[in-house]
């Protein structure tokens, strides 16, 4: 199946900045096609939450975190990025991204298993 693989998490302080990064593969890039990319994240005792959802229509962002996260993606490499700007303490989770696509011979949906952010005060 489809594999995702988040990294770029870490500990930061607030105000501080974070990258994430998430790369698909287990097919060949030719015959993957993803329509729907997905970035959420869950703090330890809370409710997993949407951050960023991405189609071909665009980008639509949490309020929480609008206007410092950016979503990006490199079609090419089959990835997608979160910059993450002005972190602050209640950003602090394990933070996932999901894809929605085809294969050339089967639609999927899948998740990665996430990549810990850590701001401190």
């Amino acid at each position: 199946q489809v594999q995702l693989v988040e990294s770029g998490g870490g500990l930061v302080q607030a105000g501080g900045s974070l990258r994430l990064s998430c790369a698909a593969s287990g097919n060949d890039p030719k015959d993957l096609t993803i329509t729907h990319w997905r970035w959420s994240r869950q703090a330890p005792g809370k409710q997993r939450e949407l951050v960023a959802a991405s189609t071909s229509g665009g980008t639509r962002y949490a309020d929480s975190v609008k206007g410092r996260f950016t979503f990006s993606r490199d079609n090419a490499k089959n990835a997608v990025f979160l910059q993450m700007n002005s972190l602050k303490p209640e950003d602090t989770a394990v933070y996932y991204c999901a894809a929605e696509g085809s294969t050339g011979t089967a639609d999927f949906g899948t998740w990665g298993q996430g990549t810990q952010v850590t701001v401190s005060s």
